[in-house]
């Protein structure tokens, strides 16, 4: 069997609007911290930051900077809709054999920490696999069932 590592891309600032909300937001950001009340605050801006000025300067800062510090959920969401990816028992649609279980599943992200629902879905997946490894298998095609002597 051939594998591969899965090619992860989660396609940031691929919209337009993306990255010109984050580049206003940089602007934004800058102007608040610029503010007299926050001198005593402030320290010097970092260099790679410190020299974007234009647009376009702030753009390509963000470009090779902008990142998610937040937990990503809802990559490889569970449902039945044409778009998820498992099924309610973490089984991969489409592939046998496969399960996802982390918080790629989620379909939404929630309020809090994602630590203890990823628990949770580990643990829930515990039991399915406990399951399945405990359900009556059908013997593979073509394959003799041993006979008792």
């Amino acid at each position: 069997m051939v594998s591969a590592w899965p090619r992860i891309d989660p396609n940031f600032l691929a919209d337009p609007d993306d990255t010109q909300r984050l580049v206003r937001g940089f602007k934004v950001m800058r102007s608040i911290l610029s503010q007299p009340a926050l001198a005593a605050h402030r320290g010097r801006e970092l260099d790679a930051s410190g020299q974007a000025r234009t647009d376009a300067e702030i753009e390509a800062f963000v470009r090779g900077h902008a990142d998610t510090i937040y937990h990503p959920v809802g990559t490889c969401r569970m449902g039945s809709g044409a778009l998820d990816v498992v099924d309610a028992q973490l089984r991969v649609h489409g592939i046998e054999g496969l399960r996802v279980v982390d918080a790629s599943i989620m379909p939404s992200i929630v309020a809090g920490n994602t630590n203890a629902p990823v628990i949770m879905i580990g643990e829930k997946a515990a039991d399915l696999l406990k399951s399945a490894a405990r359900a009556p298998r059908e013997p593979l095609h073509g394959v003799a069932e041993p006979v008792a002597a």
